[in-house]
């Protein structure tokens, strides 16, 4: 196996529901349908998923489309590694400039619970932003499984040369005590 692992030998997968995907170079990206979130990555779509929200979409989320949102971050509960990757600052909610009738605290209020339930939140600032912390998220947690598979590999490899070596010094003794 591989000794390390970089951007470029990951492929992201970008669920094909996702209308505005990030550019997540040098990452590969493929589409795909994921169960939940809108990115994760190919072989650990089970053991990472990242929702990205523009605050438009995050506002929305936690006004009309909550009972849909919630059952979402229901389903998120359950993978190893997730975020909800956020295209805005905590100083943009503050200021509540959006078109809607929640104020500026029930959405700060909605990303309280969130934290409260066990969700991860990342405050992108920006789009641009937002996009290199997925990036750097997906990466490290594709990374960490990497290191993970190759170690298991390294010691079922050594196990196997300790049987194989066992194997032999049994042999050699009856060799011995037959001669």
């Amino acid at each position: 196996m591989k000794a390390n692992v970089c951007h470029s030998d990951i492929v992201a997968v970008v669920d094909t529901r996702e209308q505005d995907p990030f550019d997540l170079s040098p990452m590969q990206t493929e589409p795909g349908t994921l169960l939940v979130g809108d990115y994760s990555v190919v072989g650990l779509e089970s053991v990472i998923a990242i929702e990205r929200k523009s605050l438009p979409d995050l506002v929305a989320c936690c006004g009309r489309e909550r009972e849909r949102f919630q059952r979402e971050l229901d389903r998120l509960r359950g993978w190893p590694v997730s975020a909800i990757v956020i295209e805005c600052s905590w100083g943009e909610i503050q200021r509540g400039n959006w078109r809607s009738k929640l104020t500026s605290g029930q959405v700060q209020a909605s990303l309280e619970s969130f934290i409260a339930q066990g969700h991860t939140i990342v405050m992108g600032e920006n789009r641009e932003k937002a996009a290199r912390l997925t990036r750097g998220i997906l990466f490290y947690a594709a990374r960490y499984r990497w290191r993970e598979a190759r170690e298991m590999v390294e010691q079922i490899q050594q196990a196997e040369k300790m049987r194989c070596k066992q194997k032999e010094n049994r042999s050699a003794a009856t060799n011995r005590l037959s001669n």
